[in-house]
């Protein structure tokens, strides 16, 4: 074999260990921590969703209260025409 062949061989054997390296970093971390991080934006997304809710059924109690006192407010302009 010469010693181009042989120089090649080593270089395509160094490019698969490089590969390797790379696929089982891939595989062992970088994957774990896309999960890790996507497993985070879940629950931040719940939380979202959770605060969400509360900030709706505050509006609603909101206008149901200007409701309430603009109602009472017509009630006490009769009660003092009446009375």
């Amino acid at each position: 074999m010469s010693e181009d062949a042989k120089t090649i061989l080593k270089e395509i054997e160094e490019l698969k260990r490089s590969v390797r390296e790379i696929q089982l970093t891939l595989e062992n971390e970088t994957n774990r921590n896309i999960k890790i991080i996507a497993e985070g934006h879940l629950d931040l997304s719940r939380k979202l969703d959770e605060a969400l809710k509360v900030e709706n059924e505050r509006e609603l109690l909101l206008i149901r209260i200007n409701s309430l006192e603009a109602e009472i407010k017509k009630l006490k302009e009769r009660i003092e025409r009446i009375a």
